[in-house]
């Protein structure tokens, strides 16, 4: 970075050479978080996120980084985690003001594209600092499924698949070789597991647990957590997979 050192990475303002480099610092700290995947399928979105086990002190499954907006929207996010903390209680404030406005439930695309304006101002000035998290943006409405995913300097896209963290490239690897066209949510359920286990760095990380959650035709079009033995099931072929013991096409029982 040629303007380092040169006092351009000390505010929101551009370089020389035209880079915001506080912006690139909160990309820096997505690098360094926790693996998260979306997908969407045929018939829903599934959401997962690998959470790396701090201390054995930590009750399991209680302290969840994906959470519910409204009933048909969920937001998960990655990097620093009180950042995906106000960006979910700011998802929140914007649906219950769209609802108070309108009289109905915030459209997917219409959430995606207020965060995503949101975190943008957060590049424009000086007194305050980018958010150091990329979010994730999962809906079923009448028109069907949607993924968005919403980067620190505000820009976000539609996606079918998506990941972000530490294992974000071997995860989007595995995520081209899906055909979203035809997977149903309960097989993305099993393959959202394979990926983050496919992620997970054995020799530094030694405990870890996965969340997920779907929307979509199997939920009645609500935002909820994945059934827990289903969760087990993926995760026990998931293992299989990765060892090597199991064909990647079984499929997973009704």
């Amino acid at each position: 970075m040629s303007s380092i050192g040169t006092g351009y990475d000390l505010g929101l303002f551009f370089s020389p050479d035209g880079r915001l480099f506080q912006a690139e610092y909160a990309y820096k700290a997505v690098e360094n978080g926790s693996t998260c995947i979306g997908i969407k399928c045929k018939d829903g979105v599934i959401l997962a996120l690998e959470k790396i086990i701090i201390s054995k002190l930590l009750k399991p499954h209680a302290n969840t980084r994906i959470g519910s907006v409204g009933r048909h929207v969920g937001i998960a996010t990655t990097g620093f985690i009180p950042d995906g903390m106000h960006i979910l209680k700011r998802a929140r404030d914007e649906a219950n003001s769209w609802r108070d406005n309108y009289g109905s439930a915030i459209p997917g695309s219409v959430m995606a594209d207020r965060l995503g304006n949101y975190v943008q101002l957060f590049t424009c000035y000086s007194s305050v600092r980018p958010f150091g998290v990329m979010s994730f943006v999962a809906a079923y409405d009448d028109l069907g499924p949607h993924l968005y995913m919403i980067e620190p300097n505000g820009v976000y896209w539609g996606y079918n698949g998506i990941s972000a963290g530490k294992g974000r490239q071997i995860a989007r690897n595995e995520l081209e070789k899906l055909d979203f066209s035809t997977l149903k949510m309960k097989d993305a359920v099993k393959e959202a597991a394979r990926i983050i286990y496919a992620t997970h760095d054995e020799e530094h990380n030694k405990d870890h647990e996965i969340e997920m959650t779907w929307v979509g035709e199997e939920t009645n079009g609500i935002h909820t957590t994945v059934p827990e033995d289903l969760l087990q099931e993926a995760e026990a072929y998931a293992r299989r997979t990765v060892e090597g013991g199991e064909d990647e096409d079984v499929p997973m029982n009704e």
